[in-house]
């Protein structure tokens, strides 16, 4: 529960005492030897004391007139009335128990011209059942999901056009947004911006997860366009593995993908993406050069090494964003625990491969650059066909 004011905070003071002496709280998984990151949320040293003192002088409360101002709601927008508010057009009905397919919405912006955005945020109604979301752009002369139905909720088996059913299973097309549990909302600095051709749709892939009850969700994305045409545009790539195989029992079990930037670009942030079995994610930046006997070196420079909790996904943003050249190789290495000791595994004896459902794995490490503000992603991103060790 969020501590908007101070009847809500009294009660807990002990426990926010230990949690942030602990630094449980405020939650961050970050390794602090690699790397530095402007939304660290993490307590300096005298913070810690200073909620400690409270706790122990039995919480009193502060001046009325210095108490600030109250926050929006955990449903509402987070910093501030979004310029444009678009909802899934129907409430998708989850059920209470079982596996649910993942499922998408198609939503027409009826943009007439071509729109920049600074902020965006996604925002479920029910919270509770979503697993994580991912809404891409589909620019009016795209194929993709052509003759899916627009408006109305559905999913792969429910489609009848087989290019279409192949076509929920994977895009190229841009990402506008990722969210999961713990994730904020994006935001580029001045000259930056997402992009959004005028009559794009915005397809909404909702991954969704049932809890006992049923329910229905009726997502909506929050955006705030920026007044100008900036300089720099931003897009989401991945690093992603789907042909891993984790054997049963074993507690530290590694996986890893790579690519090269095939243009310039400026490394913005970070946000990677597991399911109950993940561990750590690690990204990292790759040059190799000849040796002296001929042979390849390489020289591996961490940019990123998380401790994975999956209650928490969240994005690492670049505190000095970093210009990275062409020919650029990035490495994205998680671990995952599949033993009897990980409390949070569904079946340590299952052999686990890539998949949708929660007791399935995914190896997904998302990252933002910035290109010039007139390249498209189309065929930006290139992967190397087969995954290497690095020795």
């Amino acid at each position: 529960m969020p501590f908007e004011t101070y009847g809500e905070t009294r009660p807990f003071a002990n426990a926010i005492r230990r949690a942030t002496q602990q630094k449980s709280m405020p939650p961050w998984f970050a390794d602090p030897n690699v790397g530095k990151f402007s939304n660290d949320p993490s307590l300096r040293p005298t913070e810690i004391e200073t909620l400690a003192a409270w706790a122990e002088a039995k919480s009193p409360a502060g001046e009325t007139k210095d108490a600030p101002l109250a926050r929006p709601g955990v449903e509402s927008w987070s910093n501030r009335k979004a310029d444009l508010l678009l909802k899934m057009p129907q409430a998708v009905p989850l059920p209470a128990s079982g596996d649910i397919e993942y499922t998408y919405e198609i939503v027409p912006t009826n943009f007439k011209e071509d729109r920049w955005v600074q902020m965006a945020e996604v925002l479920p109604s029910l919270r509770s059942n979503v697993h994580h979301a991912v809404v891409y752009v589909r620019p009016p002369d795209s194929n993709w999901l052509r003759h899916a139905p627009v408006g109305v909720p559905f999913t792969a088996s429910t489609l009848t056009d087989p290019e279409d059913r192949r076509g929920a299973h994977w895009t190229d097309s841009d990402v506008l947004l990722v969210y999961a549990p713990g994730s904020s909302p994006d935001a580029w600095p001045e000259k930056m911006a997402k992009f959004i051709p005028a009559g794009s749709d915005l397809v909404f892939q909702m991954h969704y997860t049932a809890n006992g009850r049923r329910a229905s969700d009726q997502s909506s994305i929050g955006l705030i366009f920026s007044s100008h045409t900036p300089e720099q545009r931003v897009l989401t790539l991945q690093l992603t593995n789907d042909h891993f195989v984790i054997p049963p029992g074993v507690p530290d079990y590694r996986v890893e993908a790579r690519g090269t930037l095939p243009h310039d670009a400026t490394l913005l942030s970070f946000l990677p993406h597991m399911h109950l079995r993940g561990k750590l994610f690690e990204y990292n930046l790759i040059r190799k050069s000849m040796g002296t006997e001929g042979k390849p070196d390489y020289e591996i420079e961490p940019l990123l090494r998380v401790h994975y909790h999956f209650h928490w996904q969240m994005s690492y943003r670049i505190s000095e964003p970093r210009f990275l050249r062409a020919g650029a190789e990035l490495q994205a290495v998680a671990w995952y625990d599949n033993s009897k000791g990980n409390p949070h595994n569904p079946d340590w004896q299952a052999e686990v491969r890539w998949g949708e459902q929660i007791y399935d794995e995914m190896m997904v490490g998302f990252f933002d650059v910035a290109v010039p503000a007139g390249v498209d992603k189309q065929h930006f991103f290139a992967r190397t066909k087969e995954p290497q060790q690095v020795p």
